[in-house]
Formats: structure tokens, C-alpha cells, sequence
């Protein structure tokens, strides 16, 4: 199982501290991430894309462009590409130069977004919000098989039989599909053949079980190989030394972020007890000591057979040391352990 890191390179104030960060401090913290992550042997960085001011990367492609020449070896994914409010030709042409750049490393994981500043933004209209994603994707996925396209848009360009340029170092991209929770999004990634990245931001794993018992059929029934099947598992993620220290240093900026989020979508703050609770054996946090840790990644890998794991970090405004250790201690702690466990086999017992 590949173990990999996730980054929405978070903006904000340390609700304790009082500490900030400017956007141009927090994109060169977050490329020090990146290549500590490569350098540790972590398998792939995803990069985030909001349009919001409390986030610092509006264009992932730019970010993974120049962490492509600083690493050598890590996965470089966008994380998610809200592909309904973008243009699927230079979403290939973007990361098709970063997989250039990187000599095969890119990889696009497409989604819907969970924000929705985008759209008026670039003049979409929400109530299109399905349709979109779905022509565009659609769209993405012929680009990335053959080099000219002819094309018949509905809510896209048409396109009469022309070369999309440049192509990648690869074959062809990667291309993931991010999932939230919705079962249509979950059969439109199998059918298609692609893999897919299941969001567990709250709750508990159990519940999504489902979902991705719902994948892999729907892909197996399909007629996909089985030795193609790649299934990802994103949870916010942050560990320390020990069980309380990790769970003391994350709690401020974390509940910061959710209590804010929730407040803008009618849900109450977080609570310490909340939190804990998250954390605990069935939860959704994965924070605590390194093998509290791997203990959480296992039992997850028990719930979905997945093939990736990626810890969303630096949520909130993290200092960036504490991030910084947090990938050390994933990166030669967690990831040899969980790699030890587990066997290659797309569909572990």
C-alpha cells in the first residue's frame, strides 16, 4: 500500500499563539514538505485547490511544477482539481508538464470540490454542479487516451478533430476521482475504470464501507482488471511523540478550521470532547503517537482493502515545525511498520 500526504496549504492565525503565516511564507513552507516528504520515501504528495482566502493555492499544477524540479522521486497529484469550473484541456495541458518536468511522476485526482466559490467565479452556473463534473470528466479522460480529440460539447468547447499538446512523459496521466460520499460519483469512478479516493472527514470509517464495497463490484462488474484496482483513503492526520502531545498541539488549529467551516454550514464548533472522541479507536482522526497511527491506518485498510493511504496535514495554522515533524515521524516510523504488515496484493485479505 502506498502511504501519501495531502495539503490544502492552509492559511489562518493560531487561535493560542496568535501566530500567522503570508501566502508566500506558506507555499515555500509547503514545498519544504514536499521535498522532506520525497526525501523520506513517502509515495505521493497531493496539493489542494480552493479559491479562498484562507487557503494559498488557487493553481496546484503551479505548485506541483515546482516541487517537480526539487524531488526525485514522490508522486506529484493535485488533490482534488475541482474540474466542473475548469477547462479540462489545460487541466491535461498543466499537468501534462508536470509529468514532462518530473519525468512520470504526475497525477490528477479530479473532484467536484467542497467549496463552491468557483463557480460564480468563472461564470458556471451551480445548478449545472453534476453535469458539469460529469461532461468534463468524460472529456479529460479522451484527451488523456489519445492525442487528437473530436469533440461535441454540451457545457463545454467542441472540438473538431484537433491535437491537444503538450502530451505527457507517461502513457498516459493518472487519473483519480475523488469521492465524498455520494454512490452516483462512486459508480461513474467505476465504470470508467478509475481509481478512486474515498474522503473520511468525519464520522466514522465503518460508515463509508459501503462505498467502497459499492467500487470495487461496480469495477468488477464492469470488466476492469482486478490487478488494476487502486482504491485511496484520505483522513486528516497528525501525529506526535505521544498520544497527548499530539493530541494537545493539533486540537487548536484543527477545531479553529472546523468550527469555522461548520459555523459557514449551519453545524456547531468543535468540541474537546468532540475531538477526543474523533481520535478514538473508531474515529475518523488518525492523531496520536506513531503507532496509534499505524494501528488506525490498519484498521482502515481492514474496512476497504485500499491500496493508499494519504494523510491530510498541516490543517489550519499548524506551525510549520509541527507539520514538518509530523511527516518525519510518518515518513520513518509509520510507513515502514504499515508497509511490513501489509502484503502488495490489490485485494488483501
Amino acid at each position: 500500500m502506498e502511504i501519501g500526504i495531502c495539503s490544502f496549504a492552509d492559511l489562518g492565525t493560531h487561535p493560542v499563539t496568535g501566530e500567522s503565516v503570508s501566502p508566500r511564507q506558506r507555499l515555500e513552507n509547503l514545498l519544504e514538505e514536499i521535498v522532506l516528504a520525497d526525501q523520506l520515501g513517502i509515495d505521493v504528495f497531493a496539493v489542494g485547490e480552493h479559491h479562498r482566502p484562507d487557503y494559498a493555492v488557487s493553481s496546484p499544477a503551479t505548485i506541483l511544477a515546482a516541487a517537480a524540479v526539487k524531488t526525485n522521486r514522490i508522486k506529484l497529484s493535485s488533490g482534488v482539481t475541482v474540474l466542473s469550473s475548469d477547462d479540462p484541456v489545460r487541466v491535461f495541458q498543466q499537468f501534462a508538464t508536470v509529468d514532462l518536468l518530473s519525468k512520470g511522476r504526475a497525477e490528477i485526482l479530479a473532484g467536484r470540490g467542497s467549496f463552491i466559490e468557483s463557480f460564480p467565479l468563472f461564470g458556471y452556473n451551480l445548478r449545472e454542479y453534476d453535469a458539469l463534473y460529469a461532461e468534463k470528466l468524460d472529456m479529460l479522460v479522451k484527451l488523456n487516451q489519445s492525442e487528437k480529440i473530436t469533440w461535441e460539447g454540451k457545457l463545454t468547447q467542441t472540438i473538431p478533430g484537433r491535437g491537444v499538446y503538450p502530451r505527457p512523459y507517461q502513457d498516459q496521466l493518472p487519473i483519480w476521482v475523488a469521492v465524498g460520499g455520494t454512490p452516483e460519483s462512486v459508480v461513474r469512478a467505476a465504470e470508467y475504470g478509475l481509481p478512486m479516493t474515498l474522503a473520511i472527514i468525519g464520522g466514522q470509517p465503518a460508515q463509508f464501507g459501503p462505498y467502497a464495497n459499492l467500487y470495487r463490484d461496480r469495477y468488477l462488474q464492469a470488466g476492469h482488471p482486478a490487478d488494476r484496482f487502486q482504491l485511496a483513503v484520505n483522513s486528516h492526520t497528525y501525529i506526535a511523540e505521544n498520544s497527548q502531545q499530539a493530541l494537545d498541539e493539533f486540537y487548536p488549529p484543527y477545531a479553529d478550521v472546523m468550527t469555522r467551516i461548520g459555523k459557514e454550514r449551519g453545524w456547531s464548533g468543535l468540541s474537546r470532547e468532540q475531538y477526543e472522541a474523533g481520535a478514538g479507536p473508531n474515529g475518523a482522526l488518525l492523531v496520536g503517537s506513531p503507532q496509534q497511527v499505524v494501528d488506525k491506518i490498519l484498521y482502515e485498510h481492514e474496512l476497504f482493502g485500499n491500496t493508499r493511504f494519504l494523510a491530510q496535514m498541516s490543517i489550519g495554522a499548524l506551525p510549520h515545525k509541527l507539520a514538518m515533524r509530523s511527516i518525519e515521524l510518518l515518513g520513518t516510523k509509520v510507513l515502514p511498520q504499515v508497509k511490513k504488515q501489509l502484503n502488495s496484493s490489490p485485494f488483501p485479505q
